[in-house]
């Protein structure tokens, strides 16, 4: 079977950049780039709903910020799917949305995920309706002292790091060498130590937690 192709929008203010990457990404046989823009107001008019899969936002934009044009076009199109990037760690400011919005959206740092490979890798999970949070950040992140994710085990915080960066259940059981129904305990458990009830949105609760509850290494 043929794979979808990946319809995308890249929105970034640095023009060699987006250039770069617009270059970059329409070189990947599953993806097409149909838009790419400088701004927010371009972004608005350049991006229709049912014409784009993902949109990669820059959060610094010079006319606006990738989260409130995130919102804008996901209010258009709510099957839209946001990557936002950053050249700063900004990896908190997904907390400020909804827990049901929450779940549309990934962020990648420039800083740390300069790979191609993972920003492919994560237009391709997002697309498959996953949200996926910086592996590099992830691995650097370090719990808070005192905060529900502070009081988590040494492996339930590896396993909920490791859920944080899109990575299924199947697929952290065997980075670890555990059984997947394991992974299923393990996060039960995650979810009781958090207070958070279990249901479709536990997943990505425990994920807003995280963040909230962590601060990433330099």
């Amino acid at each position: 079977m043929q794979k979808e192709t990946i319809r995308i929008a890249v929105v970034e203010d640095h023009q060699l950049y987006r250039d770069l990457l617009v270059a970059a990404l329409d070189n990947d046989e599953h993806i097409s780039v149909v838009a790419s823009a400088s701004g927010s107001a371009e972004a608005r008019s350049l991006i229709k709903p049912g014409d784009v899969d993902v949109a990669v936002l820059d959060i610094e934009l010079s006319d606006g910020n990738g989260i409130g044009l995130g919102v804008a076009l996901r209010r258009a199109d709510e099957k839209l799917r946001i990557v936002l990037v950053s050249a700063q760690d900004m990896i908190e400011v997904l907390a400020t949305l909804p827990e049901d919005e929450r779940k549309h959206w990934s962020y990648l740092s420039k800083s740390s995920s300069t790979s191609l490979g993972i920003l492919v890798d994560t237009i391709c999970k997002a697309h498959a309706g996953q949200s996926v949070l910086d592996p590099e950040l992830m691995l650097r992140s370090a719990a808070r002292p005192g905060t529900s994710v502070g009081s988590l085990t040494t492996r339930q915080f590896e396993i909920l790091r490791l859920v944080a960066t899109g990575l299924s259940n199947q697929s952290v059981a065997e980075l670890l060498g555990i059984a997947s129904n394991s992974v299923v305990n393990h996060l039960s458990s995650i979810y009781a130590t958090l207070g958070i009830p279990e249901g479709n949105n536990a997943r990505v609760s425990a994920v807003l937690e995280f963040i909230n509850d962590t601060t990433r290494r330099a």
